[in-house]
C-alpha cells in the first residue's frame, strides 16, 4: 500500500520533511509540495522527486491523488488547513502549534470529534525520538518507583530580535508541556512561570523558567532559553522514589584539539532530532495503513496551547495560574 503525501508550506521544516518522506519512509510517495513561492516549490519538488508544485495549499487538499496532508506552513494558517483537511476526510500531519489560540484548537478538537474518528496527528515529535521513548520505558518498568520530579531544559543559540518570553512559552516549551503529559501519563492542573532579573531593557529575551504540577502531585520544572549561544542543548531527567533516569547527550564523536577536550553542539534542533522526525513520519504513515492513530492528538495540541495561554498568563500577573481544559470528548482517551 503506498500513501500518496502532499506537503503545505515547504520552508526549513517543511524541505526537510520532503527530502524524509522521500529517501527514508517505505509506504510513502511524495505526490505534491506546495508553497507561496513558486520557486521554492518548484526546487523543492525537483530535489526530492515530488509529483508536482503548487502555490495554492488549498489545492492540494483537495487534490483527489494525495491521500493524506503534512502541515508545515506558518503558524497563523495551521487552523484552517487542519480544518480543510478535516472536511475532505484526509489524514493530516500538523506541525506545531495545531492553531495560534487554544479556543482555535478547540474548533479543530470539536470538528475532528464530530467525525467520530481521528485524522489528526500533531507534530510533537519527541514521542518518538529513542531517548524519550526510554527514558518513559524505564519508569514503566518499576524498578525506579513513581516519578516525583521531571527536570527539563531547552536551549537555543540565539533568536530571533523580536522574539518574547511569552513566545519562548507559547512557541518552545510546548514541546517539554507535551512531552512531561506523555511521560508522566498525567495532565498539568498549575503553572507559574518566572523571568530572572536582567537582561537589561532592549538585550535579547533571557531565559523562562517553568513550574507546573501534575494531577498526580508530579512537579515538571522547565527552564526556557533561546538566546543561550553555545549550541542546541536540550536535557531531561526524572527523579523517582528509589532512582533517577537522564536523557543522554546525542554525542557521536569526541574532539580533543588545541587544550579542549569533548564534543560539539548542534546549532539547531535539527540534527538533535533528526531520528524523532524520521521515525514520526515512518508512524504516520504505518497508521494510515492500518487505522490506528499514532501520536499527540488534536486534543494534547490543544492541551499544550491551553498549558501555553496559562504560563503566559502566570508571567505577566507574577503568581501560579490553574489550568482549565474543556471537557474531553470521547474520542480522546483520558491518558496523556
Amino acid at each position: 500500500m503506498t500513501i500518496r503525501v502532499g506537503i503545505v508550506g515547504v520552508g526549513v521544516m517543511g524541505a526537510d520533511h520532503a527530502r524524509t518522506l522521500a529517501t527514508q519512509v517505505p509506504g510513502a510517495h511524495l505526490h505534491a509540495v506546495q508553497d507561496a513561492d513558486a520557486a521554492r516549490a518548484a526546487a523543492v519538488a525537483q530535489e526530492t522527486g515530488a509529483g508536482k508544485s503548487l502555490t495554492d495549499p488549498l489545492a492540494l487538499i483537495a487534490d483527489p491523488a494525495i491521500d493524506a496532508v503534512l502541515i508545515a506552513s506558518p503558524d497563523a494558517t495551521h487552523r484552517d488547513f487542519t480544518r480543510a483537511c478535516l472536511a475532505a476526510g484526509k489524514p493530516v500531519l500538523c506541525e506545531k502549534p495545531l492553531a495560534p489560540t487554544a479556543r482555535e484548537c478547540l474548533e479543530i478538537v470539536a470538528a475532528e470529534a464530530a467525525l467520530g474518528r481521528r485524522l489528526v496527528q500533531v507534530g510533537y515529535m519527541r514521542r518518538f525520538d529513542p531517548a524519550y521513548v526510554e527514558l518513559k520505558a524505564k519508569l514503566g518498568s518499576g524498578r525506579l518507583g513513581r516519578a516525583l520530579m521531571f527536570h527539563c531544559q531547552h536551549r537555543n543559540v540565539a533568536a530571533p530580535a523580536w522574539f518574547t518570553a511569552d513566545m519562548a512559552i507559547g512557541n518552545s516549551a510546548v514541546h517539554e508541556f507535551d512531552i512531561a503529559r506523555w511521560v508522566l501519563d498525567a495532565d498539568m492542573i498549575s503553572v507559574q512561570a518566572f523571568k530572572p532579573r536582567g537582561p537589561a531593557p532592549g538585550a535579547a529575551v533571557g531565559p523562562v523558567f517553568i513550574l507546573l504540577e501534575s494531577a498526580l502531585g508530579q512537579l515538571v520544572d522547565i527552564e526556557v532559553f533561546n538566546n543561550a549561544a553555545y549550541g542546541y542543548d536540550v536535557r531531561g531527567e526524572l527523579v523517582c522514589e528509589t532512582g533517577t533516569v537522564a536523557l543522554a547527550p546525542p554525542v557521536r564523536t569526541v574532539t580533543n584539539a588545541t587544550l579542549v577536550h569533548g564534543a560539539d553542539y548542534p546549532a539547531d534542533w535539527r540534527p538533535h532530532f533528526a531520528d524523532a522526525y524520521r521515525l514520526q513520519l515512518q508512524a504516520w504513515i504505518k497508521s494510515i495503513e492500518t487505522g490506528h492513530p499514532v501520536g499527540a492528538s488534536a486534543w494534547d495540541g490543544y492541551v499544550a496551547a491551553a498549558i501555553a495561554e496559562a504560563g503566559q498568563e502566570s508571567l505577566a500577573r507574577g503568581q501560579r495560574v490553574a489550568i482549565k481544559l474543556a471537557p474531553r470528548p470521547v474520542l480522546y482517551p483520558a491518558a496523556a
